[in-house]
């Protein structure tokens, strides 16, 4: 393991890490608090593209988790900002439920794709059609390149799939806003006053959360739920700075060894 450092924020993924679906991941509700009572910055991040921000707070407040809006910060908010930035008009390839997160963003006559996870509309037609804008010129943005998420119902495609689809046939490269990016973890640390390097980052995808946010400068902890298979620790380099069997053993390591 890393040598002690200064801890000061501590970011939290969400979907594997503290529920599936509508299930709390055992324990991790008691767990929040338990860090809630440390001095430390808590951001929750996730490259959720199912439902929007809105929803996602409702669904983590009905689960019983003491989560402020503020304090979520979601692939879907980074995928906007670089719209505006940009002053394009997007081909919205995300779920239904994600598009009043882009409410006021202009749409008619798309000059760009942004590709997240949208099961209803990955077919021919609509593919065709981001295909087709790619190679008059539109920007592809990826809102986050994941191989596959954690359902109820067990392991399911993510987005990641499809942008390389249209990577491949466009021969283009896609912009990817969420993480593992760096500046998505960099972003959500904005407004903490803290850095990178005094902080963890806690999540069940081993490249996702937990090389991503290494690669940033933080530590980062992989937890044994969700999407996470064995030997996952094992695909990335470094390792994990610690393997946890789930997220309340992994605040339990933050309180009593990085404090």
């Amino acid at each position: 393991m890393a040598a002690r450092r200064v801890l000061k924020a501590v970011l939290v993924d969400l979907s594997g890490t503290l529920h599936i679906e509508d299930s709390a991941v055992p324990g991790s509700q008691e767990a929040l608090k338990r860090l809630r009572n440390a001095p430390v910055a808590i951001r929750f991040v996730t490259n959720t593209t199912k439902e929007s921000k809105r929803d996602l707070l409702e669904r983590l407040r009905s689960l019983e988790f003491d989560i402020a809006e503020d304090e979520i910060f979601t692939s879907l908010t980074a995928a906007r900002n670089l719209l505006e930035q940009k002053q394009v008009r997007p081909l919205l390839l995300v779920d239904d439920n994600a598009l009043q997160d882009f409410r006021g963003i202009p749409t008619n006559d798309p000059n760009a794709v942004v590709v997240g996870l949208a099961p209803e509309h990955f077919n021919y037609q609509m593919m065709n059609k981001a295909f087709r804008l790619i190679l008059d010129g539109a920007p592809l943005i990826a809102i986050h390149k994941a191989r596959y998420y954690k359902r109820k119902d067990g392991l399911a495609l993510g987005p990641g799939p499809f942008v390389t689809g249209l990577e491949y046939a466009t021969d283009t490269k896609a912009t990817v806003v969420g993480k593992p990016e760096t500046t998505f973890f960099l972003e959500a640390l904005s407004g903490t006053g803290c850095k990178p390097e005094e902080t963890v980052m806690i999540g069940d995808d081993c490249r996702g959360d937990v090389g991503g946010a290494q690669n940033a400068g933080m530590l980062g902890i992989l937890v044994k739920t969700g999407k996470y298979r064995a030997a996952d620790e094992a695909k990335i380099n470094p390792a994990p700075y610690l393997t946890c069997d789930n997220f309340p053993q992994a605040v339990d390591h933050i309180l009593q060894h990085l404090l």
